[in-house]
Protein backbone atom coordinates (compact mmCIF):
# COMPACT_ATOMS: atom_id res chain seq x y z
CA UNK A 1 0.00 0.00 0.00
CA UNK A 2 1.49 3.59 -1.20
CA UNK A 3 1.92 5.74 2.12
CA UNK A 4 0.53 8.74 0.32
CA UNK A 5 -2.96 6.60 -0.07
CA UNK A 6 -3.14 6.47 3.14
CA UNK A 7 -2.27 9.56 3.92
CA UNK A 8 -4.87 10.95 1.89
CA UNK A 9 -7.35 8.23 3.45
CA UNK A 10 -7.15 9.77 6.95
CA UNK A 11 -7.17 13.46 5.42
CA UNK A 12 -10.65 12.99 4.21
CA UNK A 13 -11.95 11.16 7.13
CA UNK A 14 -10.16 13.90 9.64
CA UNK A 15 -12.25 16.87 7.20
CA UNK A 16 -15.06 14.70 7.05
CA UNK A 17 -15.43 15.08 2.92
CA UNK A 18 -12.96 14.70 -0.64
CA UNK A 19 -13.52 18.80 -1.11
CA UNK A 20 -11.85 20.54 2.65
CA UNK A 21 -9.58 17.50 2.24
CA UNK A 22 -8.33 18.50 -1.00
CA UNK A 23 -7.75 22.10 -0.15
CA UNK A 24 -5.91 20.73 2.42
CA UNK A 25 -3.89 18.74 0.70
CA UNK A 26 -3.14 21.21 -1.88
CA UNK A 27 -4.31 18.87 -4.53
CA UNK A 28 -7.49 18.28 -7.21
CA UNK A 29 -10.43 17.05 -5.87
CA UNK A 30 -10.51 14.88 -9.13
CA UNK A 31 -7.07 13.42 -8.32
CA UNK A 32 -8.44 12.81 -4.19
CA UNK A 33 -11.63 11.05 -5.35
CA UNK A 34 -9.50 9.07 -7.81
CA UNK A 35 -6.59 7.91 -4.76
CA UNK A 36 -9.31 6.90 -2.72
CA UNK A 37 -11.21 4.70 -5.49
CA UNK A 38 -7.70 3.13 -5.77
CA UNK A 39 -6.89 2.81 -2.44
CA UNK A 40 -10.54 1.19 -1.98
CA UNK A 41 -9.51 -0.92 -5.79
CA UNK A 42 -6.64 -2.41 -3.99
CA UNK A 43 -7.84 -3.57 -0.45
CA UNK A 44 -10.89 -5.25 -2.35
CA UNK A 45 -14.02 -2.83 -0.20
CA UNK A 46 -15.86 -0.04 0.54
CA UNK A 47 -13.94 2.26 2.84
CA UNK A 48 -16.69 5.13 2.82
CA UNK A 49 -20.39 5.04 2.19
CA UNK A 50 -21.38 7.60 -0.12
CA UNK A 51 -25.36 7.35 0.46
CA UNK A 52 -25.35 10.65 2.71
CA UNK A 53 -24.24 14.67 2.27
CA UNK A 54 -21.06 13.67 4.11
CA UNK A 55 -18.76 10.69 3.82
CA UNK A 56 -19.53 8.09 6.51
CA UNK A 57 -16.74 5.21 7.17
CA UNK A 58 -17.90 1.77 6.43
CA UNK A 59 -16.96 -1.02 8.92
CA UNK A 60 -13.69 -1.77 6.71
CA UNK A 61 -13.51 1.71 6.94
CA UNK A 62 -13.03 2.07 10.17
CA UNK A 63 -11.14 -1.08 10.94
CA UNK A 64 -8.53 0.90 8.07
CA UNK A 65 -8.84 3.90 9.75
CA UNK A 66 -7.26 2.41 13.10
CA UNK A 67 -4.33 0.74 11.37
CA UNK A 68 -3.72 3.95 9.00
CA UNK A 69 -2.91 6.50 11.83
CA UNK A 70 -0.52 3.57 13.47
CA UNK A 71 0.86 3.45 10.09
CA UNK A 72 1.53 7.05 9.69
CA UNK A 73 2.73 7.61 13.80
CA UNK A 74 5.45 4.76 12.94
CA UNK A 75 6.79 6.63 9.99
CA UNK A 76 6.95 9.54 11.86
CA UNK A 77 8.79 8.43 14.82
CA UNK A 78 11.45 6.64 11.88
CA UNK A 79 11.71 10.07 10.49
CA UNK A 80 12.21 11.59 14.27
CA UNK A 81 14.48 8.44 14.97
CA UNK A 82 16.72 9.23 11.52
CA UNK A 83 16.84 12.69 12.34
CA UNK A 84 17.97 12.42 15.46
CA UNK A 85 20.89 10.26 14.38
CA UNK A 86 21.88 12.68 11.43
CA UNK A 87 21.79 15.45 13.68
CA UNK A 88 23.87 13.33 16.01
CA UNK A 89 21.05 13.87 19.05
CA UNK A 90 21.28 9.88 19.72
CA UNK A 91 22.45 6.66 18.06
CA UNK A 92 25.89 4.50 18.52
CA UNK A 93 29.72 4.85 17.02
CA UNK A 94 31.67 1.27 17.35
CA UNK A 95 35.30 1.80 17.71
CA UNK A 96 37.72 -0.77 17.98
CA UNK A 97 41.07 -0.99 19.21
CA UNK A 98 43.19 -3.59 21.51
CA UNK A 99 45.34 -3.47 25.25
CA UNK A 100 47.92 -0.92 23.63
CA UNK A 101 45.70 1.58 23.31
CA UNK A 102 42.89 1.09 25.68
CA UNK A 103 43.95 3.75 27.66
CA UNK A 104 46.08 5.91 25.52
CA UNK A 105 44.23 7.64 23.71
CA UNK A 106 41.03 6.05 23.77
CA UNK A 107 40.01 7.38 26.47
CA UNK A 108 40.98 11.11 25.61
CA UNK A 109 39.25 10.38 22.01
CA UNK A 110 36.08 9.28 23.39
CA UNK A 111 35.85 12.20 26.33
CA UNK A 112 36.55 14.73 23.75
CA UNK A 113 33.45 13.02 21.62
CA UNK A 114 31.12 12.78 24.51
CA UNK A 115 31.64 15.91 25.70
CA UNK A 116 30.65 17.81 22.14
CA UNK A 117 27.86 14.01 21.49
CA UNK A 118 26.47 13.42 24.61
CA UNK A 119 23.73 11.24 23.09
CA UNK A 120 25.45 9.02 21.00
CA UNK A 121 26.66 5.68 22.51
CA UNK A 122 30.58 5.22 22.29
CA UNK A 123 30.79 0.95 21.82
CA UNK A 124 34.61 0.30 22.33
CA UNK A 125 35.14 -3.65 20.55
CA UNK A 126 38.02 -5.54 21.98
CA UNK A 127 40.77 -6.81 19.61
CA UNK A 128 43.69 -8.74 19.95
CA UNK A 129 45.93 -6.32 17.81
CA UNK A 130 46.36 -4.65 14.68
CA UNK A 131 45.56 -7.34 12.61
CA UNK A 132 42.02 -7.83 14.43
CA UNK A 133 41.48 -4.29 14.52
CA UNK A 134 41.56 -4.76 10.52
CA UNK A 135 39.33 -7.47 10.38
CA UNK A 136 36.63 -5.83 12.50
CA UNK A 137 36.84 -2.78 10.21
CA UNK A 138 36.54 -5.55 7.23
CA UNK A 139 33.27 -7.39 8.71
CA UNK A 140 31.98 -4.36 9.92
CA UNK A 141 31.62 -5.10 13.85
CA UNK A 142 33.56 -1.24 14.38
CA UNK A 143 33.26 1.77 12.36
CA UNK A 144 36.41 3.25 13.35
CA UNK A 145 39.89 1.76 14.39
CA UNK A 146 42.34 3.28 16.70
CA UNK A 147 45.77 1.67 16.11
CA UNK A 148 49.13 1.84 15.25
CA UNK A 149 49.91 3.02 12.17
CA UNK A 150 53.13 1.50 11.54
CA UNK A 151 51.50 -1.78 10.52
CA UNK A 152 49.76 -1.73 6.84
CA UNK A 153 46.50 -1.79 6.41
CA UNK A 154 45.48 -2.82 3.01
CA UNK A 155 42.25 -1.14 1.52
CA UNK A 156 41.50 1.20 4.87
CA UNK A 157 41.75 4.64 4.99
CA UNK A 158 44.24 6.03 7.78
CA UNK A 159 44.31 8.72 9.92
CA UNK A 160 47.41 10.06 11.32
CA UNK A 161 47.10 11.49 14.86
CA UNK A 162 49.94 11.86 16.88
CA UNK A 163 53.25 9.78 17.89
CA UNK A 164 52.85 8.48 21.29
CA UNK A 165 56.43 8.36 23.16
CA UNK A 166 56.88 4.96 25.17
CA UNK A 167 58.19 4.49 28.64
CA UNK A 168 59.14 1.42 31.03
CA UNK A 169 56.46 0.70 33.63
CA UNK A 170 58.61 -1.20 36.71
CA UNK A 171 58.48 -2.09 40.30
CA UNK A 172 61.36 0.73 41.92
CA UNK A 173 62.92 -2.25 43.32
CA UNK A 174 63.52 -3.30 39.01
CA UNK A 175 64.56 0.32 38.62
CA UNK A 176 67.17 0.70 41.01
CA UNK A 177 70.35 0.21 39.21
CA UNK A 178 68.59 1.84 35.47
CA UNK A 179 69.10 5.14 34.77
CA UNK A 180 66.89 7.87 34.10
CA UNK A 181 66.04 7.41 31.00
CA UNK A 182 67.26 4.57 29.80
CA UNK A 183 69.28 3.92 26.49
CA UNK A 184 67.94 1.57 24.53
CA UNK A 185 70.45 -1.21 24.67
CA UNK A 186 70.10 -1.87 28.07
CA UNK A 187 66.62 -2.84 27.94
CA UNK A 188 67.88 -6.37 27.28
CA UNK A 189 68.60 -6.27 31.01
CA UNK A 190 64.80 -5.31 32.23
CA UNK A 191 62.36 -8.55 32.91
CA UNK A 192 59.91 -7.64 30.05
CA UNK A 193 55.89 -8.31 29.95
CA UNK A 194 54.74 -7.65 26.48
CA UNK A 195 52.03 -9.05 24.38
CA UNK A 196 53.35 -10.48 21.56
CA UNK A 197 50.08 -11.24 19.66
CA UNK A 198 50.66 -7.35 19.08
CA UNK A 199 52.93 -7.71 16.11
CA UNK A 200 53.80 -4.08 16.15
CA UNK A 201 54.79 -4.30 19.56
CA UNK A 202 56.50 -7.58 19.08
CA UNK A 203 58.13 -6.76 16.19
CA UNK A 204 59.41 -3.01 17.72
CA UNK A 205 60.22 -5.17 21.22
CA UNK A 206 61.87 -8.15 19.17
CA UNK A 207 64.21 -5.37 17.56
CA UNK A 208 65.53 -3.91 20.78
CA UNK A 209 66.00 -7.41 22.55
CA UNK A 210 67.61 -9.44 20.36
CA UNK A 211 66.68 -12.69 18.44
CA UNK A 212 64.23 -14.76 20.67
CA UNK A 213 63.79 -11.86 22.98
CA UNK A 214 65.34 -13.82 26.09
CA UNK A 215 64.16 -10.99 28.42
CA UNK A 216 60.54 -11.48 27.77
CA UNK A 217 59.38 -13.45 30.87
CA UNK A 218 55.51 -12.78 30.42
CA UNK A 219 53.46 -12.50 27.22
CA UNK A 220 50.36 -10.88 28.43
CA UNK A 221 47.07 -9.89 25.90
CA UNK A 222 45.61 -8.37 29.22
CA UNK A 223 46.16 -4.69 30.30
CA UNK A 224 45.03 -5.27 33.85
CA UNK A 225 46.88 -8.43 34.88
CA UNK A 226 50.05 -6.62 32.87
CA UNK A 227 50.10 -4.21 35.52
CA UNK A 228 49.22 -6.33 38.17
CA UNK A 229 52.38 -8.54 37.56
CA UNK A 230 54.68 -5.42 37.20
CA UNK A 231 53.12 -4.00 40.29
CA UNK A 232 54.06 -7.44 42.25
CA UNK A 233 58.08 -6.75 40.48
CA UNK A 234 57.76 -9.60 37.86
CA UNK A 235 58.34 -7.40 35.16
CA UNK A 236 58.20 -3.90 33.39
CA UNK A 237 55.61 -2.82 30.78
CA UNK A 238 55.94 -1.02 28.00
CA UNK A 239 53.43 2.31 28.55
CA UNK A 240 52.93 5.56 27.15
CA UNK A 241 55.14 7.86 29.22
CA UNK A 242 52.07 9.87 30.08
CA UNK A 243 49.77 7.32 31.87
CA UNK A 244 50.01 7.06 36.05
CA UNK A 245 50.38 3.65 36.77
CA UNK A 246 48.76 4.17 40.00
CA UNK A 247 50.60 3.32 43.59
CA UNK A 248 53.43 5.87 42.00
CA UNK A 249 55.30 5.14 45.02
CA UNK A 250 56.58 1.53 44.44
CA UNK A 251 55.94 2.39 40.35
CA UNK A 252 58.58 3.75 38.43
CA UNK A 253 58.65 5.21 34.99
CA UNK A 254 61.65 5.13 32.43
CA UNK A 255 62.01 6.61 29.41
CA UNK A 256 64.32 5.66 26.15
CA UNK A 257 67.17 7.23 24.87
CA UNK A 258 66.54 8.03 22.07
CA UNK A 259 63.08 8.73 22.71
CA UNK A 260 61.25 5.45 21.32
CA UNK A 261 58.01 6.56 19.84
CA UNK A 262 55.25 4.65 17.90
CA UNK A 263 52.54 6.41 15.27
CA UNK A 264 49.28 6.61 16.07
CA UNK A 265 46.00 6.95 14.49
CA UNK A 266 42.36 6.10 13.22
CA UNK A 267 41.52 3.56 10.75
CA UNK A 268 38.63 3.31 8.46
CA UNK A 269 36.57 1.40 5.57
CA UNK A 270 36.89 3.36 2.63
CA UNK A 271 33.50 4.76 1.50
CA UNK A 272 31.45 7.68 3.26
CA UNK A 273 31.52 6.91 7.44
CA UNK A 274 28.12 7.03 9.46
CA UNK A 275 27.38 10.73 10.72
CA UNK A 276 28.31 8.98 13.80
CA UNK A 277 31.36 8.03 12.90
CA UNK A 278 32.45 10.91 11.24
CA UNK A 279 31.70 13.22 14.45
CA UNK A 280 34.11 10.50 16.04
CA UNK A 281 36.44 11.19 13.34
CA UNK A 282 36.14 15.08 13.55
CA UNK A 283 36.45 15.30 17.06
CA UNK A 284 39.56 13.14 17.43
CA UNK A 285 41.45 15.66 14.90
CA UNK A 286 40.01 18.88 16.07
CA UNK A 287 43.51 19.43 18.14
CA UNK A 288 46.85 17.70 19.21
CA UNK A 289 46.71 14.85 21.77
CA UNK A 290 48.44 15.05 24.63
CA UNK A 291 50.88 11.77 24.37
Amino acid sequence: MDLHLVTYFVAVVDHGGITKAAQALYISQPSLSQAIRTLERRLGTTLFDRSGRRLELTEDGRRLDVAARRILADVDRAKATVAAVRELESGRVDVVTYSAFSLDPLVDLISRFRLRYPGILVNVVDAEGPAAVHTALRRGAAEVGVTDLSVEYPGMVTIPLAEQELALAMHRDIATELPNPLPRERIRDVPLIVDLSDTASSMRVGSLVGDGAPNVVVDCAHPMAASELMLRGTGAIFTSSRIPQGRSADVALLTFEPPLRRPIGLLLRSGEPSPAAAAFVTTSTAGPLEV
